[in-house]
């Protein structure tokens, strides 16, 4: 899959195809956010490749769905009564995240094998395609194995499982994100060769992951939950540090598990995040001027957004924003990363 003529690549081609799988990827990461926020989740107690396309159609499939999950701790802790309209609801978003992850998969493999048969795909490219798509399985497995945690003993999906999830999905955005810019440059320009990641730009991706991370942990917690003001926790202006909400745990547990410390770290790290960005977008700008703007653009909405959301005690259409711009933040960071690693041969 790399040794291909060059006069039959097609990297425009190919970049536009990675660009509309990026555009799905973002649609998923909102709607599973959303499922997160509704409660939806867990709504869906069996994992179905192929049938699972399709929904329950008649009364008697939606009432063996219902059953099912009725069975599950989550139904009586935080359910307990619900009607079957009221099932259909978040069975909703949770059909559509799982049918959207189906749409990726095909959406990515089946070009993926058509540049491939027609030996379309530039030098090089072949094993990076392959990984990405092997990266998307990989984030579907972990969506699984999330979603199992929580259907014996847990009322939700394990933080951790979910900010792995997440980050898997976001870190797969980025990838393919990164391989459409080089693929863009190398159509503009024959003697482009693929961008270098540099010191910078690891620097500011780290930080930011950092963010990513507390941010899927504030979801699986529901540490937006601990605080509605800002600045202060427990005031505008008063308890700057909240201090444990769970007491005689280890400094491991309270750093991952304690919705408090979880919330606080999340919100003020993001200043970190911002000044990380800064200097990022400052150094774009000489190269690419549009990156740096998108960079400055994404985090100071997402900033907005972010207090917003906990204000109004984690209002579903803010917090869906807050997910949304996030992605976009990644997209926009990886843009600035590329513009200052640009090569030419």
């Amino acid at each position: 899959m790399s040794s291909f003529s060059p006069n039959r690549e097609r990297p425009r081609a190919i970049a536009a195809w990675l660009w509309s799988v990026a555009a799905l990827i973002v649609a998923m990461v909102v709607v599973g956010g959303v499922t997160r926020l509704t409660e939806s989740g867990l709504s869906i107690t069996e994992w179905k490749p192929l049938t699972g396309i399709i929904p329950p159609l008649t009364d008697a499939q939606w009432q063996a769905e219902f059953a099912n999950y009725r069975k599950i701790p989550q139904y009586e802790a935080i359910h307990a009564g619900m009607t079957l309209a009221g099932f259909k609801g978040i069975f909703f978003w949770e059909y559509i995240h799982r049918l959207l992850g189906r749409v990726i998969g095909m959406a990515f493999a089946l070009p993926l094998l058509w540049f491939a048969i027609r030996r379309q795909i530039p030098r090089g490219y072949g094993w990076r395609l392959v990984a990405l798509f092997a990266l998307g399985g990989l984030q579907g497995a972990l969506g699984w194995i999330m979603v199992r945690s929580g259907l014996s003993v847990r009322t939700e999906v394990a933080p951790l499982l979910l900010a792995a999830h997440l980050l898997t999905a976001l870190f797969t955005l980025s990838g393919i994100v990164w391989t459409a810019l080089d693929l863009q440059a190398q159509a503009r320009d024959r003697r482009a060769l693929p961008a270098r990641l540099t010191g910078l730009g690891l620097a500011a991706g780290v930080i930011l992951f950092v963010q990513l991370f507390y941010g899927a942990l504030m979801a699986g917690l529901r540490a937006g939950l601990v605080s509605d003001t800002w600045p202060g926790m427990t005031g505008a202006f008063s308890t700057f540090f909240p201090g444990a909400s769970q007491s005689g745990e280890s400094l491991g547990h309270m750093l991952i598990d304690d919705p408090a410390i979880v919330h606080f770290i999340h919100r003020w790290w993001a200043w970190v995040v911002v000044a990380a960005l800064v200097v990022l977008a400052r150094a774009v700008r000489k190269t690419d001027r549009p990156a740096s703007i998108a960079i400055h653009s994404a985090f100071g909405i997402q900033i907005l957004l972010g207090i917003a959301t906990v204000m109004t005690q984690v209002n579903i259409a803010l917090a869906a924003f807050h997910q949304l711009v996030g992605a976009l933040l990644v997209i926009s960071v990886v843009w600035g990363a590329h513009a200052i690693g640009r090569r030419r041969a």
